[in-house]
C-alpha cells in the first residue's frame, strides 16, 4: 500500500466501520438503478412502441442512445471526478440523471425519448466510475476494499437481472413511464445520504486538463460502440465499417498522446500489469454473458413460452438472488484460493449454462431455463467480485477514477458486443429456418422473416390455419437460433475461463 492510504489523514476521511458500510449503502443506490436501466427498457419496447410510434430506426435509437453515450464518456467523467471530486461529480450525474429520467416519463414524442436518454447516458457516466473509485479510497484495508467491491459487483450484475421483473412490474399496474420515474425516489434518497456519509476525494496532483484527450476518447468509444452494434444490420455495413475506422483512428491517436503525456488522463502503464489487462477481458466475458443469455431468454419466455413480463421476470429471481450470494460468498474463497482459478471456474458455470441452453435447445422447459440462469448468475457474480477487485486494487488510489472508468467501459462494451455477437447469430439462424406462407405479403412477410415478433404479430393478423403453421414456424427457427447460439456462447466462455486461468497471475 502507498503511504497515501496509511497515512492519518487517510484514516480521518475514510471514519469507523460503520461509516464506511454506511457510505457503501448509499453508493449503491445508483449502482442498482444504473444497471436496473441497462435492462429495464427490453421490456417497456414494445409498450413505448404503440404509444409514441416510432420508426424502426427511432425504436433503434431509443434503446441505443443512452449507452453509446454512456460507453463514449465513461473514461472522460473518471478523470473529471478526479479532478474536480468524486463527490461533487456523483451529485451532478445523480441530479442531472433524475432530472432527464422526468423528461423521459413524460416525453410525447419518440425523438424527445432518445434525445433524454442520450442526456441521461453524459449523467450515467458521471455516475459509475464515481462509485467505486469512492469505494477505492473509502476502504483502505484489502479485506474490507473486497467486501464493497463484492456488494458493487453482485448489486451490479443482479440489477441488470431484475431489469425484466422490474419492468413487468411497473408495466403491469402504471403507465410506461414509470420506468423512468422508479430513478427519482432512489436518487433523491442518495442525494439525502451522500453529504452525510460520503467522503470527499480526488487525485492530489491531477494536471491540467486535457481536453484534447477528452474529445480523442469520446471519438473512440463512441463511434466503435455504434459500429459493433450497426454491423449486424447490412444496410448499415458500409456506414458502420467507415465509423469504425474513424473510432480506431482516434484510439490510435489517444494512445500516442497518453504515452507522450507527463500526466495522462488515463495512465496506459496500468496495463503493463497483466493481471489488471486480463480483468478487464474477463470483465467484459461476463457481461458479455449476461446480456446475450438475457437478449434471447427474454423473448423465448415472452414470445415462444407465452408468459406475460411479470411472469418472465419471476423466471429470473432465482438466477438474481444466487448472483448476490455468489459475489459475497467468493469474499473467503478467494482470501485462499488463487483468484484466477476463481474466475476461470466461476467463467465455466456461464459456459455450463449455455451448453444446457444449447443442449436441451426445443424441449427446454422453464424450469430448466430457470436453472441454466442459476448456472449464470453464480458465475457472473463470483467472477465480477474478482476482476473488479484486482482492477481496482491494481491502480494507484489517485488515479482510482480513470482505473474505475476502464472497468465499467469493458461493461458497457461487453454488453454491447453480447447483444451485437449472439443477437447476430441468433437472428440469422432464425431467417435461415423459419417459412413465411405466401399469402403473407409487404411489410408483415418482411418483419416475419427477420424477427420472432413480427412474426408473432403476423400469425395474429393472419389467423387460422396458416397462422398458426407460422407461429409454429417461427418458434421452432427461434428456438433452432437459440441452440447454436448457445454452442458457441458456450465455447467463448471456456476461452475466456482458459485465459484467466493465464492471464490473472499476479504480477
Amino acid at each position: 500500500m502507498s503511504a497515501l492510504l496509511t497515512s492519518p489523514v487517510a484514516t480521518a476521511v475514510t471514519g469507523s466501520r460503520a461509516r464506511r458500510f454506511a457510505a457503501l449503502a448509499v453508493l449503491m443506490l445508483p449502482v442498482l438503478l444504473i444497471s436496473v436501466d441497462n435492462t429495464v427498457l427490453s421490456f417497456a419496447l414494445p409498450t413505448i412502441a404503440r404509444a409514441l410510434d416510432p420508426s424502426a430506426t427511432t425504436q433503434l435509437w431509443i434503446v441505443d442512445a443512452y449507452p453509446l453515450v454512456l460507453a463514449g464518456l465513461l473514461v472522460v467523467m473518471g478523470s473529471i471526478g478526479d479532478r474536480i471530486g468524486r463527490r461533487r461529480i456523483l451529485v451532478i450525474g445523480a441530479t442531472g440523471f433524475a432530472l432527464l429520467s422526468v423528461a423521459a416519463a413524460f416525453a410525447t414524442e419518440a425523438w424527445m425519448l432518445v434525445a433524454a436518454r442520450a442526456v441521461m447516458g453524459v449523467f450515467g457516466a458521471m455516475l459509475m466510475p464515481a462509485t467505486l473509485s469512492i469505494i477505492r479510497n473509502v476502504f483502505v484495508d484489502a479485506g474490507e476494499r473486497r467486501m464493497a467491491l463484492a456488494v458493487w459487483s453482485t448489486m451490479f450484475a443482479a440489477g441488470n437481472a431484475l431489469g425484466p421483473l422490474v419492468g413487468g412490474v411497473l408495466l403491469a399496474h402504471f403507465h410506461w413511464g414509470a420506468v423512468f420515474l422508479v430513478a427519482v425516489p432512489i436518487l433523491v434518497l442518495m442525494l439525502v445520504g451522500v453529504p452525510f456519509f460520503v467522503p470527499e476525494s480526488r487525485d492530489p496532483a491531477p494536471g491540467p486538463v486535457d481536453v484534447p484527450s477528452m474529445l480523442l476518447s469520446l471519438g473512440t468509444l463512441a463511434p466503435v460502440a455504434w459500429a459493433i452494434k450497426s454491423l449486424v444490420h447490412p444496410e448499415e455495413r458500409g456506414l458502420a465499417i467507415a465509423v469504425l475506422a474513424v473510432g480506431v483512428l482516434c484510439g490510435v491517436a489517444f494512445v500516442r498522446r497518453q504515452l507522450r503525456s507527463r500526466t495522462p488522463m488515463l495512465d496506459l502503464r496500468l496495463f503493463r500489469s497483466t493481471a489488471f489487462t486480463g480483468s478487464v477481458l474477463m470483465n467484459m466475458a461476463a457481461m458479455f454473458s449476461l446480456t446475450g443469455f438475457l437478449f434471447f431468454i427474454a423473448q423465448h419466455l415472452q414470445l415462444v413460452a407465452g408468459l406475460d413480463p411479470f411472469a418472465s421476470g419471476l423466471v429470473l429471481v432465482p438466477g438474481s438472488v444466487l448472483t448476490i450470494v455468489a459475489g459475497l460468498v467468493v469474499v473467503p474463497i478467494v482470501a485462499r484460493v488463487a483468484p484466477r482459478w476463481v474466475v476461470a471456474v466461476s467463467l465455466t458455470f456461464s459456459a455450463a449454462a449455455y451448453a444446457m441452453v444449447s443442449v436441451l435447445g426445443h424441449h427446454a422447459s422453464i424450469v430448466a431455463l430457470a436453472f441454466a440462469f442459476v448456472l449464470l448468475g453464480i458465475g457472473i457474480g463470483a467472477s465480477e467480485t474478482v476482476t473488479n477487485d484486482l482492477i481496482i486494487s491494481t491502480a494507484p488510489a489517485a488515479k482510482a477514477g480513470a482505473a474505475s472508468a476502464v472497468s465499467e467501459t469493458a461493461y458497457e462494451i461487453g454488453a454491447v458486443l453480447g447483444t451485437a455477437v449472439l443477437g447476430t447469430i441468433l437472428a440469422t439462424a432464425y431467417r435461415a429456418h423459419v417459412v413465411v406462407p405466401d399469402e403473407l405479403g409487404g411489410a408483415a412477410h418482411t418483419a416475419a422473416q427477420e424477427t420472432l415478433g413480427g412474426a408473432v404479430s403476423a400469425a395474429a393478423d393472419l389467423g387460422g390455419t396458416a397462422g398458426q403453421a407460422l407461429l409454429e414456424s417461427a418458434r421452432a427457427a427461434f428456438d433452432s437460433g437459440v441452440t447454436i447460439t448457445g454452442a458457441v456462447a458456450a465455447v467463448l466462455m471456456l476461452v475466456a475461463a482458459a485465459a484467466s486461468v493465464v492471464m490473472l497471475k499476479r504480477d
